[in-house]
């Protein structure tokens, strides 16, 4: 029979531990799956197969301070070049040649033991344990990877200002450049006693230089012919446009409401040579053909013709003067 007082002196049970399996996500998983399968192969080392490597060249190694790179916005234009110059002296010392053997021993160790485990585990599902492992050679890879490019970014600034490329746009060149400095830090051996920066700097040169054959490529085989007015505004022509528009629209009104005494005759030639009452024409008729229609001569058309315009003039005048006048009484 169930008590309640006894049930209540009875310890609760206890919830079951998670176990490692499920403290892993989908997310780590998928991620020591993809480290596997990127893989960009090492610089070997016998130093790799001694005993206690991995203590040695991590645990044991001399710690190498990461660079300050807060300095370096290259596309930013209202840094100038001297404060850029101080920014470097104060937090980017070059490393020396034991600090790269740390560096690049590090790095190709976290390789080489990545290329150890995806020998392992071909072929098959990754156990907690091993995705852990997994992760970690992963994560110091790439960190390390990162602090050898920080320390050595300020090369690529220096080549793209030395390169005279007028083809390619300064963020291209860098662009270029940095991806031809993350390639030189996979590939360096620094066993054959070179620095760095000496590799690198070729590199990046190298890569300069082919993208700027690809653009000189690209331009022979899609021609661009310069244009002039494509690089003006049209603000004038519309302007222009405009006033012609609005003068247009004062001449015909002043000709509907003959408010420059035109007589009769005056009238139909300016009609028929304007066509004012058509709208604009763009094949004006010429004198002889207006005089044909209204019987007169071509040189009597004439000087119709530049009797109204005296008239039109005359009066246009008047009402810019009197427009003129408005303001002022005001």
């Amino acid at each position: 029979m169930f008590d309640p007082i006894l049930s209540g002196l009875m310890p609760a049970p206890r919830k079951p531990r998670a176990s490692r399996e499920q403290l892993l996500t989908h997310g780590d998983r998928a991620r020591a799956r993809r480290a596997l399968e990127d893989l960009n192969g090492f610089i070997d080392s016998s130093e790799f197969r001694r005993k206690g490597a991995a203590e040695r060249i991590f645990d044991r190694a001399p710690e190498v301070a990461r660079a300050d790179v807060s300095w370096y916005r290259p596309l930013v234009e209202d840094l100038s070049a001297h404060t850029n110059r101080d920014a470097k002296r104060q937090s980017t010392a070059p490393l020396t040649g034991a600090q790269e053997c740390v560096l690049f021993l590090q790095l190709n160790f976290a390789r080489y033991r990545l290329s150890l485990l995806h020998i392992r585990l071909a072929g098959r599902v990754m156990r907690a344990a091993e995705v852990r492992e997994v992760l970690l050679w992963a994560d110091r890879a790439e960190m390390v990877r990162t602090q050898l490019a920080e320390a050595n970014i300020a090369l690529v600034l220096a080549m793209a200002r030395r390169v005279r490329a007028d083809d390619l746009e300064f963020a291209d060149l860098i662009g270029e450049g940095n991806m031809a400095l993350m390639r030189s830090v996979d590939k360096f051996d620094c066993g054959r006693g070179f620095k760095f920066s000496t590799y690198a700097c070729r590199s990046i040169l190298k890569a300069f230089s082919r993208a700027g054959i690809k653009g000189t490529k690209y331009r022979q085989r899609f021609p661009v012919v310069f244009d002039p007015e494509m690089e003006m505004g049209n603000r004038q022509a519309v302007m222009r446009d405009v006033a012609q528009s609005d003068s247009a629209a004062e001449l015909k009104m002043i000709l509907n409401n003959n408010r420059a005494n035109l007589s009769a005759v005056e009238q139909e030639v300016i009609e028929h040579r304007f066509g004012f009452n058509n709208g604009l024409q763009s094949d004006t008729p010429t004198l002889e053909e207006i005089g044909n229609r209204l019987g007169l001569t071509k040189e009597r058309v004439r000087q119709l013709q530049n009797r109204a315009l005296e008239k039109f003039r005359a009066t246009l005048s008047a009402r810019a003067l009197t427009s003129a006048r408005v303001p002022q009484q005001n």
